[in-house]
């Protein structure tokens, strides 16, 4: 059933998409924006990262990395699989570039593999192949007048580093990241522009030393199953550590490539807006708590120097101190990798039922998408998504004003959609949800931008359906189909329709 209705739909439907793309897309503005909103040069592209795209595990000389380890152990993964082969965009990068070209992006966010790079870290040699590999992506890449945007660490890292020192929990770290990152400069930076040293580094401290579902999966037990860990001490120091590898990378790029090479540096964040669960003084402070203790817990020390008074306030000795060679200032841009909205309510001065977020080092608040019985949007088929396109201009809003409108980028945003029982390819083409929300977030970013804030980019993810960490293959977020045994790749109705709108976007551009 599903493969012969799939069959009528490609053949019947397929060439109806484009009308119905053409139709979708002029009602893509609305309210008091249009076109004119984002500014002259604005990059509209679409990410990745290495484990959940490259595939060829092992393959050229790359080392083991933490995510493979990982992803080995029996009832890591939701399907039992694994990132030993991905989408392969390690073997079709050159499909894939073309698969760029036909939607029209102008930038293409990738990160490098460390493991790919420096198999055994700074106490190995470096990887020619590694190397040579990212040099012909990257040259792709710009023969088709797409920008390189490149994550230097995406969630993984080599296993060495781990085994040897205990990876982010190790100050030593900091020497290891400065010398990958001064490789990666030194190879590429003639080319790449745009360098992103972490991204979500809030995502690795909380899931990998506070929950522990993340490699190296340490937490204590009152936080979840790991055989070692302390949750209330050991994300501050993975975070402090992660904070200090930012900031050698970026003294290191602009001692000694920045002048030369004229590229910018920054970071990308987990951003997830929090509304007040009440207009009460405590549920607001609460919602203030939880960007602090989520956010701002990475992004006021590299631009201030120091953690956020909340946390100061509540943590006390359990957060690190900085030394008095602590880098202010140290972005050129903050990434967003923003999906969803939930409530924040107060568990400071409330009472507060089981859930995430009550506890001390979380930051005393009660995470929730749903008040009086209402969700804070519509829900999807992934359980932690819910749409609400006005957490995006909030989000925006927000930032501009606490970081002085430094520049920004939406380094991820996207829809997911998971496989289920009698999910057929029709309906995985057919996205019109996706469109839908990727319509109302880009409305409401227009709304950000018309009001002032500068943003410069916006990057979906993804280019492809992929490996989705714990979910392995059970979740789509792609624009293309990808058919997990055949690796053949399939636009979507959401790939269309974002072909038409940035057509739309650079025809504007060139007659004003």
């Amino acid at each position: 059933m599903g493969n012969s209705f799939c069959l009528f739909f490609l053949i019947v439907l397929g060439p109806y998409l484009s009308v119905l793309v053409e139709a979708t897309s002029l009602s893509i503005i609305g309210g008091n924006n249009s076109l004119s909103s984002f500014p002259r040069n604005f990059l509209f592209g679409t990410g990745s990262s290495s484990y959940q795209f490259e595939g060829a595990y092992l393959t050229d000389g790359k080392g083991l990395s933490n995510w493979d380890l990982f992803s080995h152990k029996p009832g890591n993964i939701a399907d039992g699989s694994n990132g030993d082969i991905a989408v392969d965009h390690y073997h079709l990068y050159l499909k894939d570039v073309e698969l760029m070209e036909y939607i029209g992006i102008n930038t293409y966010r990738f990160s490098i593999s460390w493991a790919r790079i420096l198999p055994k870290g700074r106490f190995g040699d470096v990887n020619i192949a590694g190397i040579r590999h990212y040099d012909k992506l990257i040259n792709a890449l710009i023969g088709k007048g797409i920008q390189p945007f490149v994550s230097l660490n995406h969630y993984d890292i080599p296993q060495e580093l781990e085994d040897r020192y205990g990876g982010w929990l190790s100050p030593q770290i900091k020497k290891d990241f400065a010398y990958y990152a001064s490789i990666c400069f030194k190879h590429y930076g003639d080319r790449v522009k745009y360098w992103v040293t972490f991204n979500e580094p809030n995502v690795v401290a909380i899931r990998g030393y506070r929950s522990g579902i993340y490699p190296p999966a340490r937490c204590s037990t009152s936080f979840g199953n790991c055989s070692s860990g302390d949750s209330e001490r050991e994300p501050f120091i993975a975070a402090h550590n992660m904070i200090l590898c930012h900031s050698a990378a970026v003294k290191l790029y602009r001692a000694k490539y920045q002048d030369k090479q004229k590229g910018n540096i920054g970071i990308a964040i987990n951003a997830v807006w929090y509304e007040p669960f009440s207009n009460s003084t405590e549920d607001k402070l609460a919602a203030q708590r939880a960007q602090s203790f989520y956010m701002n817990w990475f992004l006021d020390p590299i631009i201030f120097g120091k953690y956020p008074e909340e946390m100061k306030s509540i943590l006390g000795s359990l957060l690190p101190e900085f030394g008095y060679n602590h880098l202010k200032n140290g972005l050129d841009f903050i990434g967003i990798n923003h999906y969803t909205s939930f409530y924040a309510k107060d568990c400071l001065q409330s009472t507060c039922v089981q859930g995430p977020g009550i506890s001390k080092t979380e930051g005393y608040y009660l995470r929730t998408p749903v008040k009086n019985d209402i969700l804070i949007g519509e829900s999807t088929s992934v359980d932690w998504l819910y749409v609400y396109p006005q957490g995006i201009e909030k989000m925006v809003t927000y930032l501009k004003k606490r970081y002085n409108n430094t520049p920004m980028f939406i380094t991820e945003n996207g829809f997911g959609m998971m496989n289920q029982p009698d999910s057929s390819i029709s309906c995985f083409l057919n996205d019109n949800k996706r469109v839908d929300y990727m319509k109302s977030y880009l409305d409401a970013l227009m709304s950000a931008i018309r009001k002032g804030a500068d943003v410069r980019g916006y990057i979906a993810w993804s280019l492809l359906d992929n490996f989705e960490w714990l979910s392995g293959y059970t979740i789509r977020f792609g624009l293309y189909h990808v058919d997990f045994t055949t690796l053949k790749r399939t636009p979507k109705l959401s790939a269309e329709w974002y072909k038409r709108f940035i057509l739309n976007f650079t025809s504007f551009e060139a007659v004003t």
